[in-house]
């Protein structure tokens, strides 16, 4: 049996405002196929749609997915472009997560020991408000695959910004070039050639 969701209470007299959503409605929403080929996600209660996915994301995708599978191997979930639920109103649906255990959990993960999002359009914003997303949301090794640049942009050790601004940002950032290697925070004994993620 579904349960049924109740609704947001409307706009009251004192005007309209925004419409925020809820990881709940998210999901039961894309359950029933409302988002169908949008490639959405849920950021702070908005949605956020990104284009169609060109062949070279869709390439780097398959590729850092293996290439990790193969650093992190058994006892661990990979989960790709699948839910990542960061409170009750974000659910950035990243490209790649790596979770710590094995699969069977009957709700979504909630925390991930290394996220990797796949940037050629969406660089900016991959390295700001999912930066700083990730950060606040305690992942400690965030990654982000730059098609175009041919690099990879490595965000570690979050730290929390001044009291009162309720965020928190990557103190360590490293950039590699596509000759480069790395070692995951959660694998340090396994190595990465950045030449191997890029399509």
């Amino acid at each position: 049996m579904t349960a049924l969701l109740t609704p947001p209470p409307l706009a009251t007299s004192s005007g309209p405002r925004p419409f925020r959503w809820t990881v709940a409605l998210f999901h039961h929403m894309g359950d029933s196929g409302a988002f169908e080929g949008r490639r959405a996600k849920l950021i702070r209660g908005q949605l956020i749609e990104e284009g169609p996915m060109d062949a070279p994301h869709a390439i780097a995708v398959e590729k850092t997915d293996a290439e990790l599978r193969a650093a992190f191997g058994k006892g661990w979930r990979y989960r790709v472009q699948l839910p990542l639920v960061l409170g009750q109103d974000t659910d950035p649906m990243p490209d790649i997560a790596v979770i710590r255990g094995t699969p069977g959990a009957v709700v979504h993960p909630t925390a991930a020991e290394l996220v990797v999002e796949i940037a050629d359009s969406s660089l900016d914003y991959d390295t700001t408000t999912k930066a700083e997303l990730y950060a606040t949301a305690g992942i400690a090794d965030y990654w982000v695959l730059d098609v175009d640049g041919r690099r990879l942009l490595v965000f570690r050790d979050p730290e929390p910004l001044p009291a009162g601004l309720g965020a928190t940002a990557y103190r360590t950032r490293l950039i590699l070039t596509d000759a480069e290697i790395i070692s995951p925070l959660a694998a340090p004994t396994a190595t990465v050639h950045v030449v191997n993620l890029l399509p």
